[in-house]
């Protein structure tokens, strides 16, 4: 595929990092050629410097055989324009990323597709959407639900207390007897493993099984851990981010939301009747505990400070907050979060580049997914007619070391799948695999 990336920045580089692997003709345009350099050295992109909203600099990308240009530039009037000129020039699909709440909340009275704009995304709300997915389960780190449940990926903390400390793969499926979950990563000081049958949990590990419904539970209690529900939740940061979330999760929970600026509170009041808005400086620990921050469930700082964020979530650990969500500018925290006492770090801007990734999937991917902090994605596949992984059990088809097949919906049923399971055609497969061996997997589904 040929895909032109309007804008270098966190969001360009990162989806330009991912599509690296996959051996695109990826082109990258920005006005600012040191960041262009940058990328360049790192990454096997084309640069071309200039504006995308020029029909020259569009023409000398070939954007008229493009088959995707994605305007991710700060800017949301030049990623509008860059799309619009992009398919009038000839690009197959265009993805531009916007700011303007307004484009997302009235879809219906203005069809950007008229305008050659095939999609629409904003960082904000799909942040929000994302800790939304995250308070699902207090006692998971993580989770995300494949086929309405069927199976689910769920991430655990691995702790002194918990039976599965110590143990080996091996020794953790004698704990399984019903089979059903399946471990398919480690996150282990910032490194990610794709774990075999002498790998062993260590004291500090975040785990990742798949696993089917009644797997769920199964993992909560070798993990020493219980479920909880989520009630009462509070958001430091009435930004976009903190707006959006506060709108989705006002229709299930009771939100309480902290804002250093008076005239904001003000607007968010009328937009947000059933968010309770206080005026206030979320730094201020007393002020935090005056509105009860003891009392919370789940904590989300999502100001414009990262340092804040942080340590806002560290104080509301210290008050026995059960679930704390912290936004962060710098993707490198990412993999900090759970090592200082933050139980998940978000950066809207990755994912961001995760979701516009799903354009480029091929084999049939129905859904996407990436797990914070661990360097690897989630991927489900239909199953083809014929295709390579039909053709043999699992553990005779040579699949990639750096991925491995988690489970299978089959026939509306969910199952995890061991070495002697074999795929047919219409099931659905979760895989998980490095970014760099995503290329060899889909092989095996085409």
């Amino acid at each position: 595929m040929r895909i032109i990336i309007a804008g270098a920045g966190d969001v360009g580089f990162h989806l330009a990092k991912l599509l690296a692997y996959e051996r695109q003709d990826i082109i990258l345009i920005d006005k600012d050629g040191d960041t262009l350099r940058q990328a360049s050295s790192s990454l096997d992109v084309g640069i071309i410097k200039g504006s995308s909203t020029s029909y020259k600099i569009l023409e000398e990308a070939d954007v008229e055989n493009a088959d995707l240009l994605i305007a991710v530039t700060s800017s949301e009037e030049t990623n509008l324009t860059t799309a619009m000129i992009g398919k009038h020039l000839g690009a197959k699909k265009t993805v531009a990323r916007i700011q303007n709440l307004e484009y997302l909340l009235d879809k219906e009275k203005l069809d950007l597709k008229d305008l050659g704009i095939d999609e629409i995304i904003s960082p904000e709300s799909l942040a929000a959407k994302e800790i939304k997915r995250l308070l699902k389960e207090v006692a998971l780190t993580d989770t995300f639900d494949f086929d309405q449940g069927k199976l689910s990926l769920v991430g655990v903390t691995i702790d002194e207390n918990s039976k599965l400390c110590n143990k080996s793969m091996i020794e953790v499926a004698h704990l399984n007897p019903n089979q059903n979950f399946l471990t398919v990563a480690i996150l282990r000081q910032n490194n990610t493993i794709i774990p075999h049958g002498e790998n062993r949990f260590v004291e500090g590990d975040h785990a990742y099984f798949i696993a089917q419904p009644d797997g769920v539970d199964s993992v909560l209690q070798l993990s020493g851990k219980q479920k909880q529900e989520i009630r009462n939740i509070m958001i430091l940061g009435g930004s976009k981010v903190g707006f959006h979330a506060a709108r989705r999760l006002s229709r299930k929970f009771n939100v309480k939301l902290i804002e250093s600026d008076k005239d904001k509170c003000f607007e968010l009041a009328d937009q947000l009747r059933n968010v309770m808005i206080i005026n206030g400086d979320g730094r201020d620990v007393e002020l935090l505990q005056e509105e009860g921050i003891e009392e919370m469930d789940a904590f989300i700082a999502v100001t414009g400070n990262s340092e804040t964020n942080i340590i806002s979530c560290l104080v509301a650990k210290n008050n026995n907050v059960k679930k704390t969500v912290a936004l962060v500018e710098n993707i490198d925290y990412i993999h900090l979060s759970q090592n200082i006492g933050v139980d998940t770090m978000i950066n809207k801007k990755l994912i961001a580049a995760n979701f516009i990734f799903r354009y480029i999937r091929q084999g049939d991917v129905i859904s996407l997914t990436s797990i914070h902090g661990v360097d690897a994605e989630i991927l489900e596949f239909i199953v083809k007619a014929g295709s390579k992984i039909t053709e043999k059990e699992i553990r005779s088809l040579k699949f990639p070391k750096g991925a491995i097949i988690g489970g299978v919906v089959r026939n509306g049923v969910g199952y995890t799948t061991m070495g002697d399971f074999q795929f047919r055609p219409k099931d659905r497969a979760v895989v998980l695999c490095r970014p760099e061996c995503i290329h060899a997997v889909e092989k095996f589904f085409k």
